[in-house]
């Protein structure tokens, strides 16, 4: 098991029209300064983390997809968790997975919560995910692709939409409380 990508930032130059109408109000008088400032004038952002990894596993894609959507086999997993030794307070509540689009989730004692968007058994999850600790009301997007690779199946994880600055604390995340505890659950 070993993550092959982390973290990437992503930057999309301004538009043509951007550029055009940037020059004539710099002609003008009106000097935008940067194409940050034309993106943020406009409310429109050009550059955004994400977490993009593939992590080949020695399981089924069902097992991985059980794993990951059934509350009782996701609660192994947790108690392999870094959180559980460094985050979780004792006493909290156990993992709650719904199995259906649309359903809530909760796992780590409740550090992580969302809803299920879409579950295609044994091949997708997409999931409206987000720590507590975050602002009421904002979600991020988290994809998890399974695929066949060899004897086992790799999972490719695509986690965008989270607040700037969280990317590295979430991938090291993905990687102490997901992939190595699924890793020896499976084994």
């Amino acid at each position: 098991m070993s993550p092959r990508a982390g973290l990437q930032k992503l930057t999309n130059g301004p538009t043509r029209r951007q550029v055009i109408a940037g020059i004539a109000m710099a002609f003008g008088g009106l000097s935008l300064g940067s194409t940050e400032a034309w993106a943020q004038a406009n409310g429109i952002s050009h550059a955004a983390e994400s977490i993009h990894q593939e992590v080949d596993f020695k399981a089924s894609r069902k097992r991985i997809y059980e794993a990951l959507t059934d509350a009782t086999q996701f609660e192994h997993v947790v108690k392999l968790s870094d959180a559980m030794k460094t985050r979780m307070r004792p006493g909290a509540p156990s993992t709650e997975i719904s199995s259906e689009a649309g359903g809530a989730f909760s796992t780590f004692g409740g550090l992580i919560v969302g809803r299920q968007i879409e579950l295609v058994p044994n091949e997708r999850i997409v999931q409206a995910w987000r720590p507590a600790y975050w602002k009421p009301g904002v979600y991020s997007i988290v994809k998890f692709e399974l695929t066949d690779s060899g004897s086992g199946t790799r999972l490719v994880l695509d986690h965008t939409g989270f607040p700037a600055g969280d990317g590295q604390s979430l991938l090291e995340g993905w990687n102490q409380n997901y992939w190595e505890p699924l890793a020896k659950y499976l084994s």
